[in-house]
């Protein structure tokens, strides 16, 4: 039997490291908890995506991934100085505290990059918005997806939030967004 290549609709086990070009470790699987996605639902960036098409579980590969092909470049529009008060029932802000922002795009994540008296500088872009991301891969399985998990979109391998930090939600929601609380998902 030949073996699987990964397509549209697999789901794929992996485990990575993830480095910045100076070589920092930004994140990596551990612990024995390997990332598994559904391939081809855009749940990890498009630049790995695409670098792991067509490989079989026992692949690696070293993909360097542009900016374009995984959090886009940073945006200027979304560094903005707001007023002090619009952080209510916040006493202490400090930099690097994060928070949900309501925009006519939908909720973002936002950074406090610079708190100066009563002005408080933000970030709405993605913290590797523009920067080169190395990847290391290790393939260690791939398997035709379950109707549901395609349906869904995501993987429910092992109960969907029952992966350790790689859990079901791949969107910027909380866990509990899609996932019942028990390991198990929700019928988004």
């Amino acid at each position: 039997m030949p073996e699987m290549k990964i397509a549209q609709d697999t789901a794929v086990t992996i485990d990575y490291t993830l480095r910045n070009d100076d070589g920092d470790i930004l994140d990596q699987s551990t612990g024995g908890n390997p990332l598994v996605y559904l391939h081809g639902h855009g749940n990890i960036i498009p630049g790995l995506e695409a670098a792991l098409s067509g490989r079989s579980a026992g692949d690696s590969c070293s993909v360097r991934i542009d900016p374009e092909q995984a959090y886009g470049l940073a945006d200027q529009a979304l560094i903005q100085v707001v007023p002090r008060d619009r952080f209510q029932g916040v006493d202490s802000l400090e930099v690097g505290m994060q928070f949900r922002a309501q925009t006519s795009q939908g909720p973002i994540t936002i950074t406090v990059t610079s708190v100066e008296g009563d002005e408080v500088t933000v970030d709405g872009n993605h913290p590797l918005a523009g920067v080169f991301l190395n990847f290391d891969v290790m393939i260690r399985d791939v398997r035709d997806a379950t109707p549901e998990e395609i349906e869904h979109g995501h993987i429910h391998s092992g109960g969907c939030c029952g992966g350790g930090d790689h859990g079901c939600c791949h969107d910027d929601q909380d866990d509990d967004a899609c996932c019942d609380g028990n390991g198990g998902c929700c019928n988004r």
